[in-house]
């Protein structure tokens, strides 16, 4: 039977996990589903396998790597550190903004996730994580910064 390799189009079931076991994302089925039909693209509603090419970077290069060498409807359990998956948790990234400073027609609650614009135009993503009588609080990591993950992986196919 034939091998996976570098370069060969694949497709994979997968399930990630965080340490408590919690399920962060799967192809095998829904997670948090909405019910809305205006939902986005976003809602975690589509499910099923995924085509990727190994090597091109498209999944965490640890589970691309993982699929070298394996077979169709062979499984691997592959751990990835917080450095490799989303990064270390920064405190830094961590910082206040006046109430002033932001647009007036802002009215954030904490847990929104929002994009800020520098006056020299890059763009942060950042959640809201604190709102006080003069400023907010913002945390630019990533929500999954910090976080070893576990992925359950499945050749499907080579295609």
């Amino acid at each position: 039977m034939a091998q996976a390799k570098k370069g060969d189009k694949v497709r994979i079931n997968f399930t990630g996990k965080l340490e408590d076991g919690s399920i962060i994302e799967t192809t095998l089925e829904a997670q948090d589903c909405c019910t809305d039909d205006d939902c986005g693209d976003d809602c975690g509603c589509e499910y099923g396998p995924m085509e990727l090419v190994i090597g091109e970077e498209d999944f965490f290069p640890m589970v691309e790597e993982a699929l070298v060498g394996m077979t169709p409807g062979e499984t691997k359990i592959v751990s990835i550190p917080a450095a490799e998956a989303f990064g270390e948790y920064d405190a830094e990234a961590v910082f206040t903004i006046e109430k002033e400073l932001l647009p007036e027609d802002l009215t954030p609650e904490v847990g929104d996730d929002l994009v800020l614009t520098g006056e020299d135009g890059e763009e942060l993503e950042v959640t809201v994580v604190e709102i006080g009588d003069t400023a907010i609080t913002f945390d630019a990591n990533h929500p999954l910064a910090g976080e070893d993950l576990t992925y359950e992986v499945e050749l499907i196919e080579i295609l």
